[in-house]
């Protein structure tokens, strides 16, 4: 079967130049990927001509020739090998350039995930150490109050020895011969070309050919740390305390990532806490309830403060008690208590205390019960309704 035009391959008219070359290439080289038509069983062959066509037309001699001869001008050759080659006999050429142009085309398909083509790697070779979680358990007391805490916390720090290059004696690290310092190798594969990590070095760029002793090379070392820690007052659970610089030691002299502390406030035996305000239910007796009183409750700075009950007082009434909850974490004054009456029913009474209540029920009537009273119309008139 004749070969094709390769402007027609390309679908360019014949003249065209070298960026009308290369744009119509990555098109047509992305149109007939063999990825992409995995349906289609010609696309591989269709890619390989493309392939060739471009071979010869980006090269300006070859192209010069191809216009002038077409494909006679490499009979023998192959399209450009190096056997019958008319330029010089440049023995392999035909791989390299179309691993390079196949390596434009594969970054253009897959967003230029290889990273080398900007050369130099990763300068240094330093990199920043992982940044550092830790809960702390707070109490109430202490979240109203703030305090200084001291934490032990496990972490990686710079060697001491090779203060974190990782070389003893402080020899410098060298460059890695296998990747030139860029931290990875290609390979070819058929029509794709690999990257991969480099295997001497890891992907570090760098080699150490005298580690040191202490940290084996890795420049930093495990160590439980004591650091002192200002818990503000306010704060709540949740709320997360950063600490720049106080993570994990950076690798072979890089920075330090962050410590970030996550508060949790513990459960209080008497208060319950709703962001800024405070909640504390109180307990009251039914003749303190209905005759009224005064009954002292606690507040979370430790102190007392009386509150009184009005005459009539049903359980789940609420009193306010303005500026005795807990403090903003960032100021602004305080938040406030709220007293919940709960109204004890009394238990283990004697004879005498059960004749009484009972008189006093005799003597009770609507008045005196006005819940009660109501809830039983209400039901009456259900009742009569649902009969009726």
């Amino acid at each position: 079967m004749a070969k094709r035009d390769y402007y027609e391959v390309l679908g360019l008219s014949k003249g065209a130049g070298a960026d009308e070359i290369k744009k119509a290439y990555r098109r047509k080289a992305k149109e007939l990927h063999p990825d992409r038509n995995a349906d289609n069983p010609k696309a591989e062959a269709q890619f390989k001509e493309v392939n060739e066509a471009h071979d010869v037309l980006k090269d300006p001699d070859k192209k010069a020739a191809y216009d002038r001869f077409g494909h006679a001008a490499f009979e023998g050759g192959g399209g450009g090998g190096a056997r019958g080659n008319p330029f010089g006999g440049r023995g392999g050429y035909q791989n390299q350039d179309f691993a390079s142009a196949f390596s434009d085309v594969f970054d253009d398909l897959f967003g230029g995930m290889s990273g080398t083509r900007q050369g130099g790697g990763r300068a240094g070779r330093a990199s920043r150490g992982s940044d550092l979680r830790y809960n702390l358990s707070v109490t109430l007391e202490e979240a109203f109050a703030g305090k200084q805490a001291t934490i032990d916390v496990p972490t990686s720090v710079t060697c001491g020895n090779c203060e974190g290059t990782g070389a003893e004696s402080g020899a410098e690290p060298q460059t890695c011969p296998t990747c030139s310092g860029l931290g990875k190798v290609r390979a070819q594969q058929g029509f794709f070309t690999v990257e991969r990590t480099c295997p001497t070095c890891n992907g570090a760029g760098q080699i150490i050919k005298d580690p040191c002793h202490v940290c084996g090379g890795a420049g930093r070392v495990e160590k439980d740390r004591a650091l002192n820690v200002n818990i503000p007052a306010g704060v709540e659970t949740g709320t997360r305390i950063r600490l720049g610089g106080e993570g994990e030691a950076g690798l072979r002299g890089g920075p330090s990532g962050d410590l970030y502390i996550f508060v949790e406030v513990a459960e209080h035996p008497i208060f319950q806490r709703d962001g800024q305000h405070l909640f504390c239910r109180v307990p009251v007796s039914i003749a303190t309830a209905a005759l009224g009183g005064d009954v002292e409750v606690p507040t979370i700075e430790g102190g007392r403060s009386k509150v009184k009950v009005p005459a009539g007082s049903q359980s789940g009434r609420q009193m306010r008690l303005r500026g005795k909850g807990m403090p903003m974490l960032r100021g602004g004054g305080r938040g406030d208590m709220f007293i919940e009456l709960a109204v004890e029913t009394p238990v283990n009474l004697t004879s005498r205390q059960k004749e009484i209540l009972r008189e006093f029920e005799g003597l009770c009537d609507a008045s005196t019960n006005p819940q009660s009273s109501g809830f039983g119309a209400r039901v009456k008139s259900f009742w009569e309704r649902m009969t009726g």
